[in-house]
């Protein structure tokens, strides 16, 4: 619902995509477009049948199987632009021997999200990591911007909602983050 307002009219990739919540919410605010990327086969096959549940199934959409860091090189290659980027891959890290490994991991598909694209684009990124806080996170994006050449500004922060309540004795609960 958050991402839905920026939605309108522009042409959408939607990476780590599974069933397609955010393709659902993009197709409803008028996007002009959306493409999916996901590496199961079955998770595109239920976001185009919950597209087609919500009566949004569209002969402009596309939906794209494969890793998703070596389709958003392809489609950079081919020249592909959109003008909003949703990034919200699975945990990058599950214990802190995985942290270094982590950020790479989301500078990598940031960098490659910002060259998708198109000047003014808005990029939506996030991460459920416990291990990587928001303050890291924000860091590994500016490296990305700098590495690109790109200049970001952070238009909202995002976090998990109501239904992932936070213990004050547990804030590593705060894993869900985006910006």
């Amino acid at each position: 619902r958050k991402i839905a307002p920026y939605c309108a009219d522009r042409r959408v990739l939607n990476v780590f995509s599974y069933t397609g919540a955010f393709a659902v919410y993009a197709a409803r605010a008028g996007a002009a477009a959306v493409t999916n990327v996901d590496s199961s086969y079955d998770a595109l096959v239920a976001g185009e049948e919950n597209l087609r549940l919500n009566g949004l199934e569209r002969e402009v959409d596309e939906h794209i199987q494969g890793d998703a860091f070596q389709v958003l090189r392809g489609l950079r290659d081919e020249g592909r632009r959109f003008d909003l980027v949703i990034l919200d891959p699975p945990k990058f890290a599950y214990n802190k021997s995985q942290v270094t490994a982590a950020t790479r991991g989301y500078k990598d598909i940031n960098m490659l999200g910002m060259q998708l694209l198109e000047p003014g684009g808005i990029l939506c990124t996030f991460s459920c990591s416990g291990l990587i806080s928001e303050d890291l996170f924000q860091k590994v994006l500016f490296g990305a911007s700098v590495d690109v050449g790109r200049d970001v500004r952070i238009l909202e922060r995002l976090a998990q909602g109501t239904d992932h309540p936070v213990l004050l004795t547990f804030p590593e609960a705060a894993y869900l983050k985006g910006f």
